[in-house]
């Protein structure tokens, strides 16, 4: 280990976030642009190099995290660079977007601050962008094989720089105009600037990949015919179906989904459009869903200028430390956070309690109510016990005239798509079926990511999309050498 009392001496600080004040005036990131780097030296002191690190067998991905740590602690960015990339084809991306199970499984955890892993592994990235250290590898021979990848998200990005390197030649097909899946039109700028992704695609294209855009398979091409043109086909076309919330009122104007809310707000971000139709600006905003695409919603509605905004959790209010009897570490636990929407939400005082958060816990949502005109002007909740069952009594009205639902997703949609006409069986959940090799029923055609997977993080993507690759490549060369991430495959496959 670089230091033996590192974590002794150095407290945990994490990467400061700029003035609330300053930030929802723009769409940039929440963080200072050059306050990671001179933190993150000493923080990685902190990491003791466990005998057994738990933070490794945390990472779906299997990062070598005390290795680059260790090489970090050093100042050797190159070295660090190279330890990271050999299980992470995206850390800029993990490092912004990855809730950090890695974190909750660090030995330190037990009793202490954790290693801030995520921090870390956010400078690297950027350091190896701004050595040069990340010049595209394309492959030194073609393997007269050819892969199409539907869906350019994390897991379809994973895969098709995988398989690029491998030799195949890839074709990633994609509905949307421009590539990139979430990352590009549901995770709002101010988490992840777009300039990130732009770096990725641009590496991705030099090393031969290719990128049909406004491609809708199932529609635009058949994916019959698809299946046809190319030797394998891997379906990473996420988990879009969104859940619903059928309660009276739903059809009232006024009452959308997150989905629907979050790619217009981005769009407007990349230019295309001068203000996006369900713009918050004025209006009296509730959030229905305690989950992140809630809070990207909520830090949204701040930046547009919402009159107010209430983001509504069934969930009971959760404690400030980990329950170690119901999630023992190294566990995720589930404890009271407060991302960077909610510190903006609480800080412009739209606060729903005494500590200005702006979320309500506990509450189900009974009705929508609206005007003669069809449009939503209320929403009716009732206050629920531990079992979510409603408390009499504890009903209350929060005024609304837009209500976003972030209620999760059910799988990918089957109709209309690749998954339907392609005809691959499909689980109870909604996720595709697939064996340990990530493959479908149908010959030739393999899954990945939240389409298999169901609804998770963008760290399992990346892992499902590499271990995949691996699984093409194993299928249709007999062997492969592309590695498979160590956490892809000691949990269930089928959902």
């Amino acid at each position: 280990m670089a230091d033996p009392k590192g974590f002794l001496r150095v407290p945990r600080a994490e990467w400061p976030r700029r003035a609330v004040g300053d930030r929802v005036k723009d769409w940039d990131e929440v963080y200072e642009p050059d306050g990671l780097l001179p933190l993150v030296v000493g923080q990685a002191d902190r990491c003791m190099d466990c005998g057994v690190p738990f933070c490794h067998e945390a990472c779906p991905l299997g990062n070598l995290v005390p290795e680059w740590n260790e090489l970090v602690s050093r100042a050797d960015w190159h070295a660090a660079a190279e330890r990271l990339h050999a299980t992470n084809n995206f850390p800029e991306f993990t490092g912004r977007l990855c809730p950090a199970p890695c974190e909750a499984g660090c030995v330190l955890a037990i009793n202490q601050p954790a290693v801030t892993i995520k921090n870390v592994e956010a400078a690297i990235a950027d350091r190896v962008w701004a050595d040069g250290l990340a010049p595209p590898r394309p492959p030194e021979r073609l393997t007269g094989k050819s892969v199409g990848v539907v869906g350019s998200g994390p897991a379809g990005l994973a895969a098709a720089q995988q398989l690029t390197r491998a030799g195949h030649t890839v074709v990633v097909y994609e509905r949307e105009d421009r590539a990139g899946g979430l990352l590009r039109y549901g995770i709002p700028a101010f988490k992840m600037e777009k300039r990130h992704l732009e770096r990725r695609l641009a590496q991705l294209s030099a090393e031969g990949t290719r990128f049909r855009t406004s491609t809708h398979v199932g529609r635009d091409v058949s994916a019959v015919a698809l299946l046809a043109r190319h030797d394998a086909v891997v379906l990473a076309v996420g988990a879009t179906a969104w859940r619903e919330l059928p309660v009276p009122g739903r059809e009232l104007a006024g009452v959308r989904q997150a989905m629907e809310y979050l790619p217009l707000a981005n769009r407007v971000c990349e230019g295309d459009l001068d203000a996006s139709p369900l713009s918050a600006a004025g209006r009296h905003v509730v959030i229905v869903g305690g989950g992140d695409t809630g809070a990207d919603c909520l830090g949204t509605a701040v930046r547009e200028g919402a009159a107010s905004v209430t983001q509504v959790d069934i969930r009971p209010l959760p404690g400030a430390e980990r329950d170690g009897t119901a999630e023992p570490w190294p566990t995720y636990p589930h404890v009271y956070r407060v991302s960077p929407a909610h510190e903006e939400a609480g800080e412009l005082g739209f606060g729903q309690r005494p500590d200005a958060d702006a979320r309500l816990f506990a509450a189900a949502t009974l009705r929508f109510a609206g005007d003669a005109a069809g449009r939503v002007r209320a929403v009716h909740l009732a206050g629920v016990d531990e079992g979510r069952r409603p408390v009499p009594g504890a009903e209350r009205v929060l005024r609304a005239d837009l209500v976003l639902l972030a209620l999760g997703f059910r799988g990918p949609e089957v109709a209309g798509g690749a998954v339907g006409e392609l005809g691959v069986s499909v689980a109870p959940s909604g996720a595709v079926v697939r064996d340990a090799a990530y493959a479908t029923d149908v010959p030739g055609v393999f899954v990945a990511g939240d389409a298999g997977r169901g609804q998770s993080l963008v760290v399992w993507a990346i892992a499902e999309g590499r271990a995949a690759a691996a699984a093409v490549d194993r299928w249709l060369m007999g062997s492969t050498r592309l590695p498979s991430p160590v956490g892809a495959h000691d949990r269930p496959l089928t959902p």
